[in-house]
């Protein structure tokens, strides 16, 4: 009988620094062809840079640029503003 746990993949918020279960984070990518969207399932397939459900990481990581350096590329303004949205309800939702 098999008693090992499985391994659950931690990945680090690009806000806060913190690890963090990655089914817990939200996953911005970049895929092969260039295209910059929010990945919900985290099975995209590309670069990706993730972040906390959290508006404060959210905040921090977009003052310093951070997607933009994780991903290599330009961030579009439309996708920043649907990951500030899907946090800012969320948030509201946790409350």
């Amino acid at each position: 009988m098999n008693t090992k746990a499985k391994k659950v993949p931690l990945r680090k918020c690009t806000g806060c620094g913190e690890s963090f279960p990655k089914r817990d984070l939200i996953r911005v990518v970049r895929s092969p062809e260039g295209e910059v969207s929010l990945d919900f399932t985290g099975k995209k397939s590309g670069r990706g840079a993730y972040v906390c459900k959290n508006a404060q990481c959210f905040k921090k990581a977009r003052k310093a640029n951070r997607f933009r350096t994780n991903l290599e590329c330009d961030i579009p303004e439309e996708v920043l503003a649907a990951l500030e949205e899907e946090i800012t309800a969320w948030e509201a939702e946790d409350k």
